[in-house]
């Protein structure tokens, strides 16, 4: 009795131990115009499958919509997968839907733009101010610190936004030569950038930079100045306006590894439902895109592999 006492006590021991699979993980994203967020998904899918788990997504048919998403989190608390990747639509409109997912006990990564409130397993991203800093830096340097500059900002709730804003200022007051014009939003929509950038260069016959806050609204820039006949050094912000950059339109894009960001968020999830260690941030460092090293990033997203946990995440 004792021998079968401890046999079972062993299995059961590996079995509490052993690492399961087939996790059902849900993915909020904050909409399907964004570039940023579809590379977002593909390296969800990509760590998933890598992991041995599945993917479903959640995204608003109406851009960054707050009561889509909201909508979106009820149905997915029914349905109680066995953790969430979350991207908020905004910041601090949907605490109350992390709350939702809070009280139903579905662990919850939380990456990209941070959630004002809630609890999560870990956040995964990049620190938007350095990055928007670092790349405001790039653009006034190109101009040769001085000339006029706009702004071409996100959506005013967003996390994201409002720390590349403050990078830009940063930026700014570095470069008193610099001449800020205007600050206007495009809610990181191409053709709302567009349409700004065409009201812009209307007030402002000289206008030597634009600072945007993405590459999808950066490419609304430039297709308003070249509809116009108009030249200025454009920046953007995201990592996802290669063609742009190799094409000699985009002078330089803040790489904001919406791939990996993807990876490393699914993957969090997936290792905390098997016990393994997550740390509570993952931070990837600021980098730049431009010219000089474009040729590194032009691979497909079907082309491309989730990096190692072990390679992204020092002990």
């Amino acid at each position: 009795m004792k021998l079968r006492f401890v046999a079972a006590a062993v299995a059961a021991l590996i079995a509490t131990s052993a690492h399961a699979d087939g996790e059902k993980i849900a993915v909020f994203t904050k909409n399907l115009t964004n570039p940023l967020f579809a590379e977002i998904r593909a390296g969800a899918d990509n760590a998933a499958k890598q992991m041995n788990a599945t993917t479903q997504h959640y995204v608003p048919t109406k851009p960054d919509s707050i009561p889509e998403q909201m909508s979106a989190i009820e149905d997915v608390v029914v349905k109680k997968p066995d953790a969430i990747v979350f991207i908020p639509v905004d910041s601090k409109a949907m605490v109350a839907g992390v709350t939702k997912i809070n009280a139903a006990n579905i662990p919850v990564v939380n990456i990209n733009d941070r959630a004002a409130g809630g609890k999560f397993v870990s956040f995964v991203g990049v620190n938007d101010y350095d990055l928007g800093l670092e790349t405001a830096r790039f653009l006034l340097k190109s101009i040769g610190g001085k000339g006029n500059v706009v702004i071409i900002e996100g959506v005013k709730g967003a996390s994201t936004n409002q720390d590349r804003m403050r990078g830009f200022k940063k930026a700014l007051e570095e470069n008193p030569n610099v001449k800020l014009l205007g600050s206007q939003t495009g809610n990181y929509q191409r053709n709302q950038a567009l349409s700004v950038m065409e009201n812009l260069m209307q007030t402002f016959p000289q206008i030597d930079g634009v600072l945007a806050a993405n590459d999808a609204m950066a490419t609304g820039v430039i297709e308003a100045l070249a509809a116009a006949n108009r030249k200025a050094l454009v920046i953007g912000v995201n990592g996802t306006g290669i063609a742009e950059i190799k094409e000699g339109k985009l002078l330089a894009t803040g790489d904001y590894k919406g791939f990996q960001q993807g990876c490393l968020g699914t993957m969090a999830a997936i290792r905390h439902l098997r016990k393994l260690p997550v740390p509570a941030e993952v931070m990837f460092p600021p980098a730049l895109i431009t010219k000089a090293n474009v040729e590194a990033f032009l691979v497909p997203k079907e082309k491309m592999v989730c990096p190692k946990w072990e390679d992204v995440v020092k002990k």
